[in-house]
This record gives structure tokens, C-alpha cells and sequence, in this order.
């Protein structure tokens, strides 16, 4: 099979799928959908186009070839007796939505506050992909996000946001333009101190 759709496949076995189409069988279907649209898939400018379309979904979804446990496995403890906040914030990302397969795409806001040391800070914008490049809602996302960071990290306390404007409001249906939705979602500390989650919403921007 292509290399270039492996991450898939490896992805659907691991989802307990039973099969998997074959590269052609997904070219033949973009062509369906090309036909659908009203097109003709056997013209110059669309001839190429399924392949493209192949090659390009295995790059979007890999996140499904990916683990948050590999992410985030690696850990530094001499971290000169720091205990306080870390935030990294305004991490773009790119998702298709499930519903409609359509893009959202926005910036998370990650923080957390460390147990027993920290982990590197372009880790924390790796695990965003992982989940991004998959077909996703924005709520699910965000808990798999702070999910991950307690199970792998357990710190004392976790803090996710995400902002982002959902292209299937934007290009169809209400047509709704600028419209940003966010999503949160807080543990230990954070979920118990309210100072705590001011404190991350005015670093992040929102007091």
C-alpha cells in the first residue's frame, strides 16, 4: 500500500476497524464526489485531484498514527525548584469537524501547574496536533487535550482553552462570519481555586 496513507490504515486497525479501502478505492471516491458536485473528474485540471486528495487526508488526519504518551513521555525534574504556572498560549491549530468534515481552526491556551517536573514546552503544541489532525468536535478535543496532560504529567492542576471559528457555521448553513467559540475546561487546582482560573484567563487575555 502507498506509504503515504499508512497512518490511516494503521489508524483504522487500531480503532478495531474491520477493513480498510485501497488507495484506489479512495481516489474512485473522491471522483464519485467530484461527479456529485457536478464536475467532470476526467477533465485536465481534476484529473490529479483524487490523489491529491488522498495524499492530503494523510497528512491531515495523522494525528490518529499518533500517541499523547509518546508526546509527553519525556520529563525534566532540575527545573531549579520551580513550582509555579506554565502556560503556553496562542498555539494555532487546524481540525476537521466530524459532523462535516469541513475546517475549524483556532488557538489553544495550555497550562499547568507541575508535580513532579515539567515537560518541553513545544511538547505541549505537538499533543495539539495529535488530537487536531483528527475528525473532531471542539468540546471532545479540548478534554482529550487536558486528559492527556493528567494522565501523562499528573500535575496539580490543569487548565485548557480553546478559541476557534468553525468553518461549517462560516461557508454554510447560518453563514455566520467572526464567530469564535471557546471551550474550557479545568482540573485539580484549577477546578478548586477560582484565583487559579482568573489568574489563567488574564494571562491568556480574557480579564
Amino acid at each position: 500500500m502507498d506509504a503515504q496513507v499508512k497512518p490511516l490504515k494503521q489508524a483504522s486497525e487500531s480503532l478495531g476497524a474491520t477493513s480498510r479501502p485501497t488507495q484506489a478505492e479512495a481516489e474512485a471516491a473522491v471522483r464519485t464526489l467530484i461527479a456529485w458536485a457536478g464536475d467532470d473528474p476526467s477533465r485536465e485540471g481534476l484529473l490529479e485531484t483524487p490523489a491529491r486528495v488522498a495524499k492530503a487526508y494523510g497528512e491531515l488526519f495523522a494525528g490518529y498514527d499518533q500517541n499523547a504518551r509518546d508526546v509527553l513521555s519525556k520529563t525534566f525534574k532540575e527545573v531549579g525548584g520551580y513550582d509555579d504556572l506554565v502556560l503556553v498560549r496562542d498555539i494555532p491549530f487546524y481540525a476537521h469537524c466530524e459532523h462535516h468534515m469541513v475546517p475549524f481552526y483556532g488557538k489553544a491556551h495550555i497550562a499547568y501547574l507541575p508535580h513532579d517536573g515539567v515537560v518541553g514546552l513545544s511538547k505541549l503544541a505537538r499533543l495539539v496536533e495529535v488530537f487536531a489532525r483528527r475528525l473532531q468536535t471542539q468540546e471532545t478535543m479540548t478534554a482529550q487535550i487536558i486528559d492527556a496532560i493528567n494522565e501523562n504529567l499528573g500535575p496539580r492542576g490543569a487548565a485548557v482553552m480553546l478559541e476557534a471559528e468553525h468553518m461549517c457555521m462560516t461557508m454554510r448553513g447560518v453563514k455566520a462570519h467572526d464567530v469564535k467559540t471557546v471551550t474550557h475546561r479545568f482540573t485539580g487546582v484549577f477546578a478548586e481555586d477560582r484565583v487559579e482560573q482568573d489568574r489563567f484567563f488574564a494571562m491568556v487575555g480574557h480579564r
